[in-house]
């Protein structure tokens, strides 16, 4: 089983949910080394975590909260925000206090063993599960494995253009990134790669079909429409309408040649754009490139890893 996910993966297994409900269970765990989780229930006034356990009371201690702390590299912000939510740890040490057995727990031996067997081996192209933590302006935030932050900046999350990563993501979902290479210990990483090429996602609509998009960005020439994460269509101008609406259009003409989509907004409304589901058109775990224009387009708008 790979212990090296995002957290909150190996909460609900089945490995997991027999080792955290007995003793005997946190004790083979001990003497293996094997990281667990649990939900953190509180931070304590000095920033140790409080981890729920069926089985007894599980404490991290500050500066075993996370890489970086004890360096003053992280911020223990990376602590607070994690109260309600699962954390992955190892255990370093078991302590009886009358009848109650108390689980001193580290969840950066956990980040440094995932850093040093899993972290270590990735390759520029691999495709890897990650979890969004929060979103900014310039990016998002997301977990990739034992709570080990990494970035995927706003331009790399699709071709259509976003105004802020929650139009694609939402906090604490479960994506694919893809590592698009390395600066020292930091991994950079991209998602549009994932999402398909112009012709892949035109290849789902036809001319004459009408169907639902979002008003991604007005322009003196023309309405963006996005239909798909990477796929917009350009409609004529017209009143009374806003970003972040959605739009019924009508599917005019698809261009291979000049990679356009000609719209009609037949209408325009207001509705919550919560982000939809995600399609990944890679099926492996690795890709060695990724070209999104089509060959009659004479454009070049490509990524090799």
């Amino acid at each position: 089983m790979n212990h090296y996910v995002p957290e909150g993966e190996l909460i609900l297994t089945q490995e997991n949910l027999i080792h955290t409900s007995s003793a005997a269970g946190m004790l083979t765990a001990y003497r293996q080394g094997m990281i667990l989780e649990g939900k953190a229930k509180l931070c304590t006034s000095d920033h140790d975590l409080i981890v729920e356990l069926p089985c007894g009371v599980g404490i991290i201690p500050r500066e075993e909260g996370a890489v970086g702390i004890r360096e003053g590299i992280t911020r223990d912000i990376a602590l607070i925000s994690k109260v309600g939510k699962s954390v992955c740890f190892k255990i370093t040490a078991i302590k009886t206090e009358g009848e109650e057995i108390r689980y001193l727990l580290s969840r950066r031996e956990a980040q440094l063993e995932c850093m040093e067997h899993y972290i270590s081996s990735l390759k520029s192209g691999d495709i890897i599960p990650a979890r969004v933590t929060h979103l900014e302006k310039f990016g998002c935030f997301v977990d990739i494995g034992c709570g080990i932050p990494s970035l995927i900046p706003i331009d790399s999350i699709s071709v259509s253009r976003i105004s802020h990563p929650n139009d694609r993501f939402y906090n604490g979902q479960l994506i694919k990134a893809v590592v698009k290479g390395f600066d020292g210990q930091k991994i950079l990483l991209s998602h549009k790669e994932l999402l398909g090429s112009w012709e892949e996602n035109a290849a789902r609509f036809e001319a004459g079909q009408t169907v639902s998009g979002i008003v991604r960005s007005i322009e003196e020439y023309g309405i963006f429409v996005e239909l798909a994460p990477n796929l917009a269509g350009l409609a004529e101008l017209r009143e009374g309408v806003s970003t972040g609406q959605t739009a019924g259009v009508f599917i005019k003409a698809i261009i291979p040649e000049k990679m356009k989509i000609k719209l009609i907004i037949i209408d325009v409304f207001d509705d919550p754009n919560f982000p939809a589901p995600l399609t990944y058109f890679p099926e492996g775990d690795h890709i060695d490139s990724w070209v999104y224009s089509t060959e009659q387009s004479g454009k070049s708008i490509s990524t090799y890893f």
